[in-house]
């Protein structure tokens, strides 16, 4: 067998005839995409040699299901060990896991830290046999929109891909119809860090089961955003096992913020999305030492809660009609308010806001008179109010200033602070009567 299409087996760069059929090399992004390979054209595949990310589109495995796979011998781990491919894509095709399994440990001589799956199908099952005790470089796997068999029923898979599966850092699989883990799967991942389940089929009594006790026990990220999840006390419920869960990603599901809840979220987590989660108020309990946490796009009306180490909160797109009180997050250094219902600042949260670094208010009602427009410019003024200013900052009221940006709002010393002039005009009266008597 040539070293030519070894290399094609062993990575998975499998083949049928089509219109385009061979690789093109981008030398400036060191990036190389082949489409349907044939053996005829495989030898085009030397043009990808110096990439670091090589993706192959297309291709009919089935015919190389009889092929065989031979042990290379020490050329070809040598030529393979000389590649500096870091990443390899393979789309559009229909993968029959008994191949899979056979060419899988080629990746063992390379230097590949990501493999990806892009619109593809799984058919059959493998021999999972030849993995046994093997390990991969590989630490980043991903599968974007594919169709496999369920995987409860695996779990011999996963005991003879233990060992490379227990060096797993990031895994990733979306858009594929998941509507649940085996807790199997989640005891075999001990090293993993960052798990993206978006875009799926998962509801509330999915979790409990996938991240059971002693599953995923280096978890720091799990994305779970654009799936069905509708209990916000179940999601708390079904990570509370995961001991380092860093950040927790839940936007674009529709929640519902239940009655005050027992469940313990991990001490662990920092950063919190909740956003577009039709939530109409703010759900109870919140992670007690979050720094990050994302709320916007909501239908909150206000926002009544305290988080000493709250550092930044996004609360654009509600329906808040008051600034919530800075003084319930004395770390906070980030505070976005665009778009909701807010007619002015007051001035006592105006001196507050303007310790932030980032404050942002834009496209929002703004009354005009003084302590509205005044309470804008003062924050401006201190250069912390952020995106937006001054061209998204218009008064809706009063009527002479409607439409106006509130930069150009006059603020005098007359309209907006009664007491400057009053007080010196009460004195001058006093002495001028004292003078008369």
């Amino acid at each position: 067998m040539s070293v030519s299409v070894l290399l094609g087996l062993g990575l998975g760069l499998l083949a049928a005839e089509g219109r385009r059929n061979r690789c093109y090399f981008n030398r400036t992004q060191e990036y190389c995409v082949c489409y349907s390979l044939s053996e005829e054209t495989i030898s085009s595949i030397i043009q990808c040699l110096p990439a670091t990310v090589v993706e192959f589109q297309g291709g009919d495995l089935e015919k190389y299901i009889a092929f065989p796979i031979r042990d290379p011998d020490s050329s070809v781990i040598e030529t393979l060990g000389s590649l500096v491919i870091q990443k390899i894509i393979i789309g559009n095709v229909l993968v029959p896991e008994i191949l899979l399994a056979r060419v899988l440990r080629f990746f063992s001589y390379t230097h590949v830290r990501e493999l990806a799956f892009e619109n593809c199908i799984f058919q059959g099952t493998g021999d999972w046999g030849d993995m046994d005790d093997q390990n991969l470089p590989i630490r980043s796997l991903s599968f974007h929109n594919v169709t496999s068999a369920p995987l409860t029923g695996h779990e011999q898979a996963f005991s003879s891909l233990g060992m490379w599966l227990g060096t797993l850092e990031e895994l990733a699989v979306t858009s594929s119809r998941v509507t649940s883990l085996p807790c199997a799967v989640g005891r075999v991942l001990r090293a993993l860090r960052s798990l993206n389940l978006a875009q799926n089929s998962l509801g509330d009594g999915s979790l409990t089961p996938a991240f059971c006790q002693g599953a995923f026990p280096q978890l720091q990220e799990l994305s779970l955003h654009h799936n069905n999840l509708s209990s916000y006390h179940s999601v708390c419920e079904g990570v509370e096992l995961l001991p380092e869960l860093w950040h927790l990603d839940l936007s674009h599901n529709k929640l519902m913020a239940e009655p005050s809840s027992s469940c313990q979220w991990p001490a662990s987590l920092r950063h919190f999305n909740l956003s577009n989660t039709g939530l109409d108020e703010a759900p109870a309990p919140l992670p007690p030492n979050l720094e990050v946490l994302d709320m916007s796009r909501n239908h909150l009306r206000a926002v009544d809660f305290s988080l000493s180490s709250l550092k930044k909160l996004f609360l654009n797109q509600n329906l808040l009609q008051a600034v919530p009180s800075i003084r319930n997050y004395p770390v906070l250094d980030t505070l976005h308010l665009d778009n909701n219902s807010l007619s002015e600042l007051p001035r006592d949260e105006v001196k507050l806001l303007g310790r932030l670094q980032d404050v942002a208010v834009a496209n929002n009602p703004f009354s005009c008179s003084c302590s509205g427009a005044g309470g804008l410019q003062a924050l401006a003024a201190t250069g912390h109010l952020g995106q937006g200013w001054p061209g998204d900052y218009r008064c809706h009221s009063p009527a002479q200033f409607q439409g106006w940006p509130v930069a150009q709002v006059p603020v005098s010393v007359l309209h907006c602070d009664p007491a400057a002039v009053v007080a010196p005009l009460c004195v001058a009266l006093a002495l001028l009567a004292v003078a008369g008597a």
